[in-house]
């Protein structure tokens, strides 16, 4: 950060205090001296104020060029994350020495840099493969266990859904920083986004004897319809897993507007709700019993913030957790007839 022209002025004083108490104390001297010996106080008068000026025109020269090195080092430090340009702050050694440090320190990070890119790079294609390729079996052994209506194959088939959708967040884990992420923000039925969701976990819903209340009230929103619907997804998977008995409820609140998830699960405990955002953070919980990868509701926020939308969530131990995503960054609009 740039300093004040005061700060600068300290600052100066700091560098070059040794050269001015010299300066200082060569004037003291020939003050003595010139007392000393008597000398007439007219001739004592102009040879100081000749020195002072010629000393000023100095000083104001040094102090030009120690502003004006600040700045250009400030300008390296703004520009040298993408480029080190060829600079020359001064023609002394020391600080053609610093030109070559800094050069070699610059040379040495986007060594490193370009290293850790593409480490980077063949992790997440290795990762990205292997997530596509692991949806074969999984599509394999659902159909399998279709085959035959039992309850160790229902059974089975929702476990092998959780599978799925382990594998389907690891999927957006690697797109959500990819260069490559598909944004596609347009008007989406949000009743049409909700009930694909619902449809994905409906043999969960079974499973577990959840009760589903849903309002359907046709809302249209300026969105990406496949992350949010991984959202919601994420929201409900949570509720699922929470919630041994009761219901989950569903509604659009167009007022605000909003969508907001309530279910009568376990709740969350106060302590931990300012910190359920954090990667990799499952709290009270997630480590009893549920083993939580604690990375669900950090993708949420995360998507939700490239979205411009909102997530707040409430809860009562015991009684339920209440999540609320705000729609109301973008215009959220009707389109009667239309979709």
């Amino acid at each position: 950060m740039e300093k004040k022209p005061f700060s600068l002025f300290w600052e100066y004083i700091k560098a070059y205090r040794a050269i001015l108490l010299a300066a200082l104390g060569c004037w003291a001297i020939a003050a003595v001296i010139f007392y000393l010996y008597s000398l007439p106080l007219e001739a004592v008068a102009y040879a100081f104020v000749l020195c002072f000026i010629f000393g000023f025109i100095l000083w104001i020269r040094s102090f030009s060029k120690f502003v004006q090195k600040h700045k250009t080092l400030q300008d390296i430090k703004e520009r040298i994350t993408v480029e080190l340009d060829p600079w020359t702050p001064g023609a002394v050694l020391p600080d053609r020495d610093y030109q070559e440090i800094i050069t070699a320190l610059y040379e040495h990070k986007q060594a490193i840099v370009a290293k850790n890119d593409s480490s980077r790079t063949e992790m997440m294609d290795y990762y990205t493969m292997w997530a596509h390729q692991i949806k074969t079996p999984i599509a394999a052994m659902d159909l399998l266990l279709r085959k035959e209506d039992s309850p160790q194959n229902t059974a089975l088939g929702a476990e092998l859904f959780k599978i799925e959708q382990y594998v389907d967040m690891v999927l957006s884990y690697l797109r959500l920083d990819s260069d490559s992420t598909d944004f596609i923000i347009a008007p989406c039925s949000l009743v049409k986004i909700v009930r694909s969701c619902i449809h994905k976990y409906a043999r969960i819903f079974v499973l577990k004897k959840i009760r589903l209340n849903f309002d359907e009230d046709e809302f249209y929103v300026l969105t990406d319809e496949k992350w949010l619907s991984f959202v919601i997804e994420q929201i409900l998977s949570n509720a699922l897993k929470y919630t041994k008995t009761g219901s989950i409820t569903i509604r659009i609140d167009p007022a605000r507007p909003s969508l907001i998830i309530s279910d009568t699960g376990i709740g969350i405990r106060s302590e931990d709700l300012p910190r359920i955002f954090e990667k990799g953070f499952t709290g009270y919980n997630g480590r009893s019993g549920q083993k939580s990868s604690g990375l669900g509701l950090y993708l949420c926020r995360r998507i939700l913030n490239k979205l411009s939308h909102t997530i707040e969530i409430t809860s009562v131990p015991g009684e339920g957790t209440t999540v609320s995503i705000g729609l109301d960054t973008y215009k959220s609009v009707r389109f009667p007839g239309e979709m």
